[in-house]
């Protein structure tokens, strides 16, 4: 039974390592590469001042040796580290369509792992869910990748529940330099939904002080409105609280809704609000075209 276990894992794992490789190769590598930039600019070499460089290159020790202006020349250091900071609490369990929300984040974090690998970039992985679940430093290498989407597809977590805080200052701690920190939920916030939101708004600035943050939120059409299918019990993935809803009545039906678009409206305005990149993604659409746009519109930023 474990050999044939760890058979299914190894096949499920390949199956992601052969999809998401060819939507790198298609679509994402040169995206990626544009998008994120590596930590500072390395010196190259030295040579000749040529008219139009800028004054301020020239090199004045080589440039008073030899008699002849010269200039420093440097290239940007590409490498960077990218960590993966992934909800795997009980909320992400949830799918209503072709696949679950932790599905979807296993996938999107695969793509942005392999994106990384092809541009020689380390990557590192904290699962979460009210605590750090698993940590996996930063490495290059596809060993390492395999290894990463293997944790992220598989692990069990001990817990249920979410603290968004948790992964934010656990980065900051273990990251000494800037990385580009991707944080991928469903943002399912405990207790009171507005107040958890304003706890977390500060760490989110934080955080992008000291990294390139992004955030990305899964969410599930199911979560934004209700089916007409009578009486429904609705079970938190968390907490395991349930209620039931007479979902043929419009007025419940609509209040549903309401509260989904006030929820998705305020963690929208706070993650801005903190200068944090945003991606909204549900599991009801192909997550491809949103990500392609999102890093087009980044590089569009960049330029400007």
């Amino acid at each position: 039974m474990e050999n044939q276990l760890t058979k299914d894992i190894l096949k499920k794992v390949r199956q992601i390592e052969v999809q998401t490789s060819r939507l790198v190769n298609d679509s994402l590598a040169g995206s990626y590469h544009s998008v994120f930039k590596g930590r500072g600019m390395n010196f190259d070499e030295v040579r000749e001042y040529v008219p139009g460089d800028d004054i301020r290159s020239i090199d004045w020790n080589v440039t008073a040796r030899t008699g002849i202006p010269h200039i420093k020349k440097f290239t940007e250091e590409r490498e960077l580290t990218i960590m993966l900071m992934i909800d795997i609490s009980g909320s992400g369990e949830f799918g209503s369509t072709t696949g679950s929300k932790r599905e979807m984040m296993a996938e999107l974090g695969s793509i942005l792992a392999f994106s990384a690998v092809r541009n020689n970039d380390k990557v590192g992985l904290v699962l979460f869910s009210d605590f750090i679940e698993l940590y996996i430093p930063p490495q290059k290498g596809r060993t390492h990748i395999l290894r990463v989407i293997r944790e992220i597809l598989f692990f069990q977590p001990q817990r249920k529940e979410t603290d968004l805080k948790i992964p934010l200052d656990f980065v900051n701690r273990v990251c000494k330099r800037k990385s580009v920190a991707f944080l991928i939920s469903d943002f399912c916030l405990p207790g009171d939904f507005d107040e958890s939101l304003n706890e977390l708004q500060p760490k989110l600035q934080i955080s992008n002080r000291r990294h390139d943050l992004i955030t990305m939120i899964i969410t599930d059409p199911r979560e934004q409105e209700l089916p007409d299918v009578g009486w429904l019990t609705l079970e938190d993935g968390e907490s395991g609280e349930q209620v039931e809803l007479n979902t043929s009545d419009p007025a419940i039906r609509r209040a549903y809704a309401e509260l989904a678009v006030h929820r998705q409206k305020n963690l929208q305005r706070a993650i801005r609000s903190s200068g944090v990149d945003l991606l909204d993604l549900s599991t009801g659409k192909p997550y491809l075209p949103a990500l392609l746009a999102f890093f087009g519109a980044r590089k569009r930023r960049m330029r400007r």
